[in-house]
């Protein structure tokens, strides 16, 4: 699995950048929301974190600017029926990751349905399900008790298929072995505590 790409821009479209890595051009798919927060002009250095999807027919690398975009990512296609990469890319490149947290706590489905390809039970479906689903809403709505950081490392480790209850305790964990530590560090972190 490909979870990060690092390397000099060949190619850059819209939705498209093509990375060369040790002499490698990966093609990697991105929201356009990605794309525009990158801007990325051939010739220079990129740093993507990124998702390999792998049916039996293709092989497909999505990459995001940030750990946020590729959780929520995930999250959409592990915990939302009939939601792909396609549609979850869709959703990504229609509305700011804040404000998709906002509207799926609000349960707004109109302002979901916006986004273009997203009909209103689609956008209900979506609203439903991570509602519904192991403490998501209750991990993105504000606690004041909890850091960006260790909200973010905890969406991470349930996009990764935990449980909320058990990533909440890895990243607690975490936490106190390093108070410090950004997102990524609590989520390598909680993961080593896991196994």
């Amino acid at each position: 699995m490909i979870a990060r790409l690092k390397g000099e821009i060949w190619e850059a479209l819209p939705g498209r950048i093509v990375v060369g890595a040790g002499g490698v051009g990966y093609q990697v798919l991105v929201p356009i929301s990605t794309y525009d927060r990158l801007n990325p002009v051939e010739g220079h250095q990129i740093d993507l974190k990124t998702y390999q999807h792998v049916r039996e027919n293709l092989i497909a690398l999505y990459g995001f600017s940030t750990d946020e975009e590729r959780d929520v990512f995930l999250l959409l296609m592990d915990r939302v029926s009939g939601i792909g990469p396609a549609m979850a890319m869709n959703i990504l490149g229609g509305m700011p990751v804040e404000h998709f947290k906002q509207v799926v706590v609000a349960g707004d489905a109109v302002s979901m349905s916006k986004i273009k390809g997203v009909g209103k039970k689609t956008a209900e479906r979506i609203i439903l399900e991570l509602k519904d689903k192991v403490g998501v809403v209750q991990t993105w709505e504000s606690n004041p008790e909890r850091s960006d950081a260790s909200r973010d490392a905890e969406m991470g480790l349930m996009a990764l298929g935990f449980k909320q209850a058990d990533a909440r305790k890895a990243v607690d964990r975490a936490l106190k072995e390093n108070t410090g530590a950004d997102s990524s560090e609590l989520i390598r972190m909680g993961l080593r505590g896991m196994s």
